[in-house]
């Protein structure tokens, strides 16, 4: 592994990185592509937290902030992360990450400006790229595709498939799962490590300078680290406590110097918000950026300034995309469910941001299309139904189509026993349920509620055996699930299993043997990375770091991963 990437940082160096004609707005468009290359794969890696109001008072707060800086090297960005721990990051270009976890916390726009503010003087001040290590990160992320490339080609077997998925059949190699891999490595380190002290303080003095500047509560950021040291672990060992270390000395630096520093009116970041946007969609044909990449540059621009006819054009580009891909299936194949949920989440953010924008006249004109479309298309879908042949993509799409219809119990039991014979228990205990919802005593629900009870024993989800456990109306059913829960907490055998538990039911009284089976399944995986690698075959190593990086990141295997696997190369 180290081998590999040092090989690709190697090649870093001897590739000149090809520049445009023309210089797009930004100071040095190399390294503005590789930290989007590396905000792109966080947000794959770690997954985008989708809450569109908390993103727009970042945002909103954000650009008042970095209003104060007049840092014109790199237009900034903001992002919601779906990290659990509270946490907040930057990248050297601009791009700023806040993790699920840490908005969790409940902060007020005061706390929420202190913390901005501390990461926007990371990107000022340039401490990412003045750190060596995390240089030479970026330069290894630039080429994750090429050491994936690298590494299949050096694996023996030219046909395995990671368990993971993501396989791409024109690839049969799968360099494109490797090159995921290590990537998640490298994220992993470049975002989860800890600056100097004295860069700390540098962020941590200019973003409170600033904050206050903008209108915000410099005491705000030493109320923050407080909510956060009273309601984290004291063992310091992960999260915050991990990434922004000497937290004691710097409560009591922020608290002296809230006292120094009074909070100005504050300026409206409008024409920032407008540039900002500009700027962003200019960098969208930089050379050598991939679609993914692209594709989140447009997302920071819609962030900096969601009004206007550009982010309007952006967000009917994505939804037409979608649309269009629907309407060429079969007419019964149709999802227009999907389409009226996807439109409808749009609809409702642009009536809150924009009432009288053009937008929303136009999403109207063909959420009406769709209404009527799908109303079209429930005759013929009766009439299959009643045939009795049917697939069960038939089923789903029914469902989907038409959640009110009266048949609906009697296609959700249809779909549960499909989903039973095909061996996927889980899904099909959602189907029982939906079926038992709906009509508890109806026929259908009442052999729902049977298909339940039977297929309880073997259910392995956790998440879902605890919704069946608090089930109301079948104290059988929700002895059989509690029973099963019991026996599968401790010897759950994948990490994905208790990672979605956590995240499910972090309050559950099993969640402290979730997480010590986490950790126990993570360090077996751990061991066999290390023997694969020692005996040549990179691509189940890989796999087994890809799985221990994202399905338990805060493991102590997933630590030491970060410390052997990247610190040495």
């Amino acid at each position: 592994m180290r081998r590999t990437l040092i090989f690709a940082l190697a090649f870093v160096f001897f590739a000149p990185f090809a520049m445009a004609q023309e210089a797009p707005p930004v100071d040095n468009p190399e390294i503005f592509s590789k930290s989007l290359e590396a905000a792109q794969q966080a947000m794959e890696f770690y997954g985008r937290y989708d809450n569109p109001e908390e993103l727009r008072r970042v945002a909103e707060i954000g650009y008042r902030i970095a209003q104060e800086t007049r840092f014109t090297a790199y237009p900034f960005s903001f992002f919601l992360v779906d990290i659990p721990v509270p946490n907040a990051f930057a990248l050297p270009a601009g791009q700023i990450f806040i993790t699920r976890g840490m908005l969790d916390l409940g902060l007020t726009d005061d706390m929420l400006g202190g913390l901005l503010g501390h990461e926007i003087g990371h990107v000022v001040m340039n401490h990412g790229l003045k750190m060596q290590r995390r240089a030479t990160l970026l330069n290894v992320l630039s080429q994750t595709v090429l050491a994936g490339v690298i590494i299949a080609t050096n694996n023996s077997r030219d046909d395995y498939i990671p368990p993971t998925g993501g396989y791409d059949p024109s690839n049969p190699r799968g360099d494109r799962i490797m090159g995921t891999a290590a990537a998640g490595l490298v994220v992993s380190e470049l975002l989860l490590r800890s600056y100097s002290r004295e860069f700390e303080d540098e962020a941590d003095s200019e973003g409170q300078r600033w904050a206050a500047a903008a209108g915000y509560d410099p005491n705000g950021y030493r109320l923050l680290m407080e909510l956060m040291r009273s309601r984290l672990p004291e063992s310091k060992e992960y999260g915050y406590w991990r990434t922004h270390p000497f937290f004691d000395s710097r409560v009591k630096a922020a608290m002296v110097r809230a006292d120094l520093l009074t909070i100005q009116g504050g300026r409206p970041a409008e024409e920032l918000r407008r540039a900002s946007q500009r700027r962003l969609l200019g960098l969208v044909d930089l050379p050598k950026l991939k679609e993914p990449a692209r594709e989140l540059l447009e997302d920071a621009a819609v962030t900096a300034w969601p009004l206007g006819p550009d982010a309007d054009s952006i967000r009917l580009a994505r939804l037409h995309a979608i649309r269009d891909e629907e309407l060429e299936k079969n007419l019964l194949a149709r999802d227009f469910g999907r389409l009226l949920a996807i439109y409808g989440e749009v609809r409702a953010e642009m009536e809150q941001i924009d009432p009288e924008g053009d937008l929303l006249a136009t999403l109207d004109s063909e959420l009406a299309t769709f209404r009527q479309n799908s109303e079209e298309s429930l005759p013929p879908a009766l009439d299959v139904l009643a045939g009795g042949i049917y697939e069960t993509g038939f089923l789903e799409t029914f469902i989907s189509n038409y959640p009110d219809s009266p048949q609906l119990p009697d296609v959700a039991l249809k779909l549960g026993d499909a989903y039973a014979r095909l061996r996927r228990p889980e899904a099909a205990a959602d189907m029982y349920l939906r079926a038992w919802r709906h009509s508890p005593e109806s026929d259908a629900g009442v052999r729902a509620r049977s298909g339940l009870r039977i297929l309880t024993p073997t259910i392995g989800s956790l998440s879902m055996l605890q919704e069946l456990a608090v089930e109301g109306g079948d104290d059988e059913l929700q002895e059989l699930a509690r029973t099963q829960l019991d026996k599968r907490v401790a010897t759950f055998p994948d990490l994905a299993n208790g990672s979605r538990f956590l995240k499910d039911y972090p309050e559950s009284s099993h969640a402290e043997t979730v997480t010590a089976r986490i950790n126990e399944i993570a360090e077996g995986l751990l061991g066999e990375a290390t023997l694969y690698q020692r005996v040549g075959d990179h691509a189940k190593a890989l796999d087994r770091i890809n799985r221990i990086l994202t399905e338990a990141p805060y493991s102590k295997a997933a630590d030491k991963l970060r410390q052997d696997a990247i610190l040495e190369s």
